[in-house]
């Protein structure tokens, strides 16, 4: 059984410009002359936690962590304008050039998992490896099982409180409704409904271990931003076309891939692990019968940081 290494603090941070109104925050821990790897941050708004340091041997490795545009400590934070999957893909490409790496690792989950695969699938030649985990493929399908008719069979009651966050008559298109609202000027319905929506995302990710208590009553301007984002990346499709991901796997036939899959994931069901691993016969495919969404619980992170591990030696090998 692998853990978590000790924390570590980086060594240079920076904000990287874009040529918009955004800078996102860059920063580099580990080993300067290591094996350098990217993490990619679900969400989209969720950004980087220190934690997320801790996968990657620090002697081995140059661990990089960004926070994706408007989230983290990027500024302007919650800002949509010059968002979409396209920006983030330039910005993975500026960090490497700045950074002078000719092929770096891909770490990423959920929906930087979906960021690793249309990042490689651009610029396959960068690419040392790609470690997939919570397997996001971003189709409408995907969207569906999320918020239409999937998951809220599972939790009727949390998925109620959500829909009635929006008057009757808009509720058959829900999500145009939900980002309406949180788009709005009545700030009474925008910050109820940021409340449940991330009331209904703790639930749907963390099962049973979700506290509702723990959303408290008071909504926060960051809670409301972090709503709109989300919600600004699903309503437009996260700006990719229809199965673009699973149609363009042929690109990376040639990088070794690990995916990694917990059976108990509702957020993205295990379907969409078992396509993109028939989309990428020749990844190592890892399917954790116990575990659920999040990078936590002790399968998981045994499984993540063998991973890295494994890489590592092959590298070093």
């Amino acid at each position: 059984m692998k853990y978590l290494y000790p924390e570590i603090e980086p060594y240079h941070t920076f904000f990287l410009k874009t040529g918009s109104q955004h800078e996102v925050y860059v920063e580099e821990s580990g080993n300067a002359q290591g094996i350098p790897v990217i993490f990619l941050h679900g969400g989209p708004c969720s950004g980087t936690k220190p934690d997320h340091r801790r996968f990657f041997n620090p002697q081995q490795y140059r661990i990089i962590l960004f926070d994706q545009r408007g989230c983290g400590l990027s500024k302007p934070f919650g800002e949509i304008e010059s968002n979409t999957t396209k920006d983030l893909c330039a910005d993975m490409e500026r960090i490497r050039q700045q950074l002078k790496i000719k092929q770096w690792l891909l770490f990423g989950g959920s929906w930087g998992a979906s960021l690793v695969l249309l990042y490689a699938q651009q610029n396959p030649e960068r690419i040392a490896g790609m470690i997939i985990r919570g397997v996001f493929l971003a189709r409408q399908q995907d969207l569906d099982w999320f918020l239409l008719d999937g998951v809220r069979r599972i939790y009727p009651e949390q998925w109620q409180r959500l829909e009635e966050t929006v008057p009757a008559p808009h509720r058959n298109n829900l999500l145009r409704a939900l980002y309406e609202a949180v788009l709005g000027e009545d700030e009474i319905t925008k910050r109820r409904v940021a409340k449940e929506w991330a009331a209904w995302g703790g639930q749907v990710a963390l099962g049973s271990d979700f506290q509702p208590c723990s959303q408290g009553n008071h909504v926060t301007e960051k809670m409301v931003k972090q709503a709109l984002m989300e919600l600004h990346y699903a309503k437009h499709h996260y700006f990719i076309e229809e199965n673009q991901i699973l149609e363009n796997c042929a690109l990376l036939s040639e990088i070794p891939a690990v995916v990694i899959h917990g059976r108990k994931d509702l957020v993205c069901p295990m379907e969409s692990a078992m396509k993109l691993h028939q989309a990428l016969p020749h990844a190592d495919y890892i399917v954790l019968p116990e575990a659920g969404h999040v990078a936590q619980g002790l399968d998981m992170i045994d499984a993540l940081v063998s991973a890295t591990d494994q890489f590592a030696s092959r590298w070093t090998g």
